[in-house]
């Protein structure tokens, strides 16, 4: 490894001196956090392959229509006009990361991000299936373009792009549907040509990030790391290294009774995706995949000495300090995610509701008739998130309706799901009833025929002359 800090521990493992990007490959190891992962990372792609197949209730467990702007969530189908409730989703994630972070440290990073998810689990795995271990991966980048290293460098990229394939598809398949992008992929690429670009211009990133591009996204592009000092406090949990149990590290010429448990192996380092010594303390590029635990567990087990020299742990537990029962940073963040769940309820909840709103129709306030009686013109729009068709009943309040006769073009007015639908109302009176050229009555809104039980009810001013 002597590329490792050449320059006196002053850059990464995946810069040189001059801060061009050096690949990296990390040795592979075995250790019970590995395993532990690998467990995760399967049910995780195992879920996100799976769930564009299944349906509930006659729809897509989780289905993006964004040309039909209809948005289905375990059951739950959103309308493009219901697309301020979905700021409660992200809302709930964010807090949820938030929380998560605060208690946990990065073990988003390490454990459910795709980025390490898919990495760890099938693209190095196929590149070690292909070139080897991690040493002979190394050797084979730095040797000259024979035969042998095209021939293992062109399997290796066409067993990546048809691993990236069926990952965009999956993705697809929870915008357009699983089961009809099925039969979409059986027929020409000329009948679909927005989806099948879309297609290859998402595997072409999907095979670039993943083949290539790897950690140099979560070390460049990946805003989550930036964010973390201001989530996470001394007591939140990360990957962190024992400096008082590790110090001084062995070295030439110290003696064997002042050295710490740290043998200076630099496993740590080899095995990190991300290329960081653990030792130098929490670092924006730690993605807490434990790895290093695992490698340095290994170590300490065949120097007989106790493992933990690496661990999960917090800042303020490695300086001696009692984590506080209540921690004001993580209360703050529960209070906010259960707000945004409470609200987040309360809107879907209400979603089977007919949303009505009425507003004046025309110009004129009012309009006289050859028989003189006066007409004011009402415009009503529905909004309706249900799974059935409604039929909507409009009638005046009781004590008007012998002075007040409400027309509509429709009765009963049919309002269908999904759909944003309006209609015009006119409210027929004798001028007489008009008190300084107005009079008040309520116009309500019902699914009984009989006129009872009204969903919504507005009173409205009517006009005419003043008399």
């Amino acid at each position: 490894m002597d590329r490792l800090y050449s320059d006196g521990d002053s850059r990464l493992q995946t810069t040189d001196a001059h801060g061009n990007r050096v690949y990296v490959h990390p040795e592979d190891l075995d250790g019970r956090w590995k395993r532990r992962r690998l467990v995760v990372y399967w049910i995780l792609i195992g879920l996100y392959m799976l769930i564009p197949w299944l349906h509930y209730d006659g729809k897509q467990l989780i289905l993006i229509n964004l040309p039909g702007r209809e948005f289905t969530f375990f059951g739950n189908t959103f309308w493009g006009h219901d697309v301020p409730n979905l700021i409660f989703v992200l809302l709930g994630f964010v807090f949820l990361i938030a929380m998560i972070t605060s208690i946990w440290g990065r073990v988003w990073c390490g454990w459910a991000c795709p980025q390490t998810v898919f990495l760890d689990s099938i693209f190095r795995k196929v590149e070690a299936f292909v070139e080897g271990k991690s040493r002979q991966r190394q050797a084979l980048a730095a040797a000259p373009w024979t035969l042998g290293k095209i021939t293992k460098k062109s399997i290796k990229w066409i067993l990546f792009t048809v691993i990236s394939l069926h990952i965009v598809h999956s993705f697809l398949g929870y915008f357009v549907g699983a089961r009809e992008l099925f039969w979409i992929t059986t027929r020409n690429p000329s009948e679909n040509w927005t989806l099948f670009v879309a297609m290859l211009t998402l595997t072409g990133i999907v095979l670039f990030d993943f083949g290539w591009f790897r950690e140099q996204f979560c070390i460049i592009m990946c805003p989550y790391g930036r964010f973390q000092s201001i989530i996470m406090d001394g007591d939140s949990l990360a990957v962190a290294y024992d400096e008082k149990r590790g110090e001084p590290r062995k070295s030439i010429g110290l003696p064997k009774e002042e050295q710490g448990d740290c043998v200076n192996c630099h496993q740590c380092v080899k095995v990190c995706p991300t290329g960081i010594d653990i030792r130098r303390g929490l670092q924006m590029e730690c993605i807490a995949c434990t790895a290093c635990i695992d490698a340095c567990d290994n170590i300490m087990e065949k120097l007989h000495k106790p493992p933990g020299l690496i661990r999960y742990t917090s800042e303020n537990a490695l300086a001696g300090k009692k984590a506080p029962k209540v921690r004001p940073r993580t209360v703050i963040y529960v209070l906010l995610l259960l707000v945004v769940m409470g609200l987040a309820y309360s809107s879907v909840s209400h979603m089977g509701d007919i949303k009505t709103i009425i507003l004046r129709g025309s110009q004129d306030l009012y309009k006289i008739k050859s028989d003189g009686l006066i007409l004011n013109h009402y415009k009503v729009e529905f909004s309706y998130t249900g799974k059935q068709e409604k039929s909507v009943y409009m009638y005046v309040d009781l004590r008007d309706e012998n002075q007040v006769k409400l027309v509509t073009p429709l009765t009963p007015y049919h309002v269908k799901t999904g759909r944003k639908r309006s209609t015009n109302i006119f409210l027929q009176f004798d001028p007489k009833i008009l008190d300084q050229g107005s009079y008040t009555t309520t116009v309500h809104f019902t699914e009984n025929p009989d006129h009872k039980d009204p969903f919504y009810s507005k009173e409205l001013t009517l006009v005419g002359p003043f008399n």
